[in-house]
């Protein structure tokens, strides 16, 4: 009987890790489903800007891997950012325009100037988005689409304006080296 109690709380004990990742306080599920597909987190981190915490972001694909230019060249995935502090819209955008621009040439930026400048107007639109707030950013069918705390905002179209977005987070020169050590899964 001991035995039987002991086996069945290690049990419990797996199968509730495998609900949730902790990353900072904040709770990430280890699945996702995206386009009626199941996406595994690959990875998480935390967001740090000077001395600040800014978001938990968590990266979820279809399979896991440690490579980039593997989880770019597959769809749908998902990035997560779960916020630790309040931040305005235009700060938000912000920071997304200047990784952008550190991790896509030229001639990519200008690819998805459209795509760029939409993303802007729907971020501007969150207003004031409060600690504990999430937005989503889901590559589908060839698509970004934009979530705040589960809501549907908005859709871009393209694959590439998606590829030059996810290359924030884990492109060469990402916003943060152990963020993208850390959703990379490492």
């Amino acid at each position: 009987m001991l035995r039987r109690l002991v086996l069945l709380t290690g049990a419990l004990a797996l199968s509730v890790s495998a609900l949730a990742a902790d990353v900072g306080g904040v709770k990430l599920v280890d699945k996702a489903s995206v386009g009626g597909q199941d996406l595994v987190l690959n990875g998480a981190g935390i967001r740090t800007r000077a001395f600040f915490k800014v978001y938990v972001a968590g990266l979820y694909v279809p399979a896991k891997s440690a490579d980039p230019a593997a989880i770019l060249a597959k769809g749908p995935r998902r990035i997560q950012l779960n916020l630790l502090r309040d931040l305005s819209g235009e700060q938000f955008v912000g920071a997304l325009i200047d990784g952008l621009k550190e991790n896509n040439s030229e001639a990519e930026l200008a690819a998805v100037k459209a795509q760029v400048d939409q993303m802007t107007t729907i971020m501007k639109g969150f207003g004031e988005v409060k600690e504990g707030s999430f937005v989503t950013l889901d590559f589908v069918d060839g698509a970004t689409q934009i979530g705040l705390n589960g809501s549907a905002k908005g859709t871009l179209a393209g694959e590439a304006f998606n590829k030059a977005l996810t290359k924030i987070w884990i492109g060469d020169k990402p916003i943060q080296t152990d963020l993208k050590k850390a959703l990379l899964g490492g």
